[in-house]
Protein backbone atom coordinates (compact mmCIF):
# COMPACT_ATOMS: atom_id res chain seq x y z
CA UNK A 1 0.00 0.00 0.00
CA UNK A 2 1.12 3.76 -0.77
CA UNK A 3 1.74 5.77 1.81
CA UNK A 4 3.30 8.84 2.53
CA UNK A 5 3.66 9.67 6.52
CA UNK A 6 4.68 13.01 8.13
CA UNK A 7 6.31 13.62 11.39
CA UNK A 8 7.86 16.87 13.11
CA UNK A 9 4.67 18.82 13.96
CA UNK A 10 4.11 20.59 17.45
CA UNK A 11 4.26 23.64 18.86
CA UNK A 12 6.43 26.45 18.26
CA UNK A 13 7.23 30.06 19.70
CA UNK A 14 6.85 32.91 17.01
CA UNK A 15 10.23 33.13 15.41
CA UNK A 16 11.07 29.33 16.09
CA UNK A 17 11.81 26.88 13.08
CA UNK A 18 10.76 23.37 12.17
CA UNK A 19 11.34 20.68 10.60
CA UNK A 20 8.62 18.50 8.77
CA UNK A 21 9.71 14.98 7.42
CA UNK A 22 7.43 13.05 5.29
CA UNK A 23 8.40 9.66 4.34
CA UNK A 24 6.87 7.14 1.77
CA UNK A 25 6.74 4.10 2.28
CA UNK A 26 5.39 1.14 -0.59
CA UNK A 27 6.64 3.21 -3.62
CA UNK A 28 9.99 5.13 -4.14
CA UNK A 29 9.40 8.91 -3.69
CA UNK A 30 10.92 9.43 -7.37
CA UNK A 31 7.81 11.74 -8.25
CA UNK A 32 7.46 15.50 -8.36
CA UNK A 33 6.83 16.15 -4.06
CA UNK A 34 4.50 19.35 -2.76
CA UNK A 35 3.54 20.58 0.69
CA UNK A 36 0.37 22.08 1.34
CA UNK A 37 -1.38 23.45 4.17
CA UNK A 38 -4.54 24.64 5.57
CA UNK A 39 -5.36 26.42 8.53
CA UNK A 40 -8.70 26.86 10.73
CA UNK A 41 -11.68 28.37 8.40
CA UNK A 42 -9.37 28.79 5.03
CA UNK A 43 -8.97 26.65 2.13
CA UNK A 44 -5.99 24.57 1.54
CA UNK A 45 -2.95 26.84 -0.08
CA UNK A 46 0.14 25.15 -1.88
CA UNK A 47 3.15 25.97 0.30
CA UNK A 48 6.37 24.92 -1.82
CA UNK A 49 7.20 21.71 -4.20
CA UNK A 50 10.14 19.72 -5.78
CA UNK A 51 9.76 18.58 -9.46
CA UNK A 52 11.17 15.15 -10.05
CA UNK A 53 12.84 15.86 -13.44
CA UNK A 54 15.73 18.33 -12.19
CA UNK A 55 14.91 19.07 -8.76
CA UNK A 56 13.35 22.58 -9.15
CA UNK A 57 11.38 24.20 -6.56
CA UNK A 58 8.68 26.55 -6.34
CA UNK A 59 7.35 28.24 -3.51
CA UNK A 60 4.50 30.74 -2.53
CA UNK A 61 5.12 34.16 -1.99
CA UNK A 62 4.36 34.36 1.51
CA UNK A 63 7.51 31.55 2.59
CA UNK A 64 9.96 32.60 0.28
CA UNK A 65 13.26 32.88 1.84
CA UNK A 66 11.81 31.20 4.96
CA UNK A 67 11.12 28.08 4.11
CA UNK A 68 13.20 25.32 2.53
CA UNK A 69 12.38 21.73 0.72
CA UNK A 70 14.68 19.19 0.27
CA UNK A 71 14.48 15.41 -0.51
CA UNK A 72 16.11 12.42 0.05
CA UNK A 73 16.05 9.85 -2.43
CA UNK A 74 18.24 7.42 -0.48
CA UNK A 75 15.71 7.79 2.66
CA UNK A 76 12.60 7.40 0.39
CA UNK A 77 12.66 11.19 2.08
CA UNK A 78 10.99 14.67 1.76
CA UNK A 79 10.98 17.25 4.05
CA UNK A 80 10.30 21.19 4.92
CA UNK A 81 12.26 23.52 7.02
CA UNK A 82 10.40 26.02 8.24
CA UNK A 83 12.24 29.19 9.97
CA UNK A 84 10.79 32.35 11.78
CA UNK A 85 7.78 31.07 11.86
CA UNK A 86 4.47 33.19 12.45
CA UNK A 87 1.13 32.42 14.11
CA UNK A 88 0.02 33.15 10.30
CA UNK A 89 1.75 29.84 10.19
CA UNK A 90 0.07 27.80 11.95
CA UNK A 91 -1.76 24.96 10.24
CA UNK A 92 -2.42 21.60 9.53
CA UNK A 93 0.62 20.42 7.05
CA UNK A 94 0.36 17.96 4.63
CA UNK A 95 2.54 15.92 1.56
CA UNK A 96 2.04 15.03 -1.30
CA UNK A 97 3.61 13.15 -4.37
CA UNK A 98 1.91 14.24 -8.12
CA UNK A 99 0.72 11.10 -10.48
CA UNK A 100 4.04 9.70 -11.89
CA UNK A 101 3.11 10.93 -15.92
CA UNK A 102 3.97 14.95 -14.20
CA UNK A 103 7.61 15.44 -13.86
CA UNK A 104 7.12 19.30 -13.09
CA UNK A 105 5.44 19.95 -9.89
CA UNK A 106 2.85 22.80 -9.69
CA UNK A 107 1.91 24.64 -6.40
CA UNK A 108 -1.77 25.74 -7.45
CA UNK A 109 -3.22 22.54 -9.25
CA UNK A 110 -3.25 20.13 -6.01
CA UNK A 111 -6.01 17.71 -7.85
CA UNK A 112 -2.61 16.52 -9.70
CA UNK A 113 -1.54 15.25 -6.68
CA UNK A 114 -1.96 11.27 -6.54
CA UNK A 115 -0.85 10.93 -2.84
CA UNK A 116 -1.37 12.79 0.51
CA UNK A 117 -0.14 12.38 3.99
CA UNK A 118 -1.96 12.24 6.79
CA UNK A 119 -1.56 15.75 7.85
CA UNK A 120 0.91 17.11 10.79
CA UNK A 121 -0.03 20.05 12.90
CA UNK A 122 2.43 22.88 12.91
CA UNK A 123 1.25 26.18 15.91
CA UNK A 124 3.52 29.04 15.88
CA UNK A 125 2.27 30.84 19.37
CA UNK A 126 3.86 32.22 22.70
Amino acid sequence: QLQLVESGGGLVQPGGSVRLSCAASGFSLNYALGWFRQAPGKEREGVTCISSSDGTTDYADSVKGRFTISRDNAKNTVYLQMNSLSPANTAVYYCAAMASMFRRCVLTEPNKYAYWGQGAQVTASS
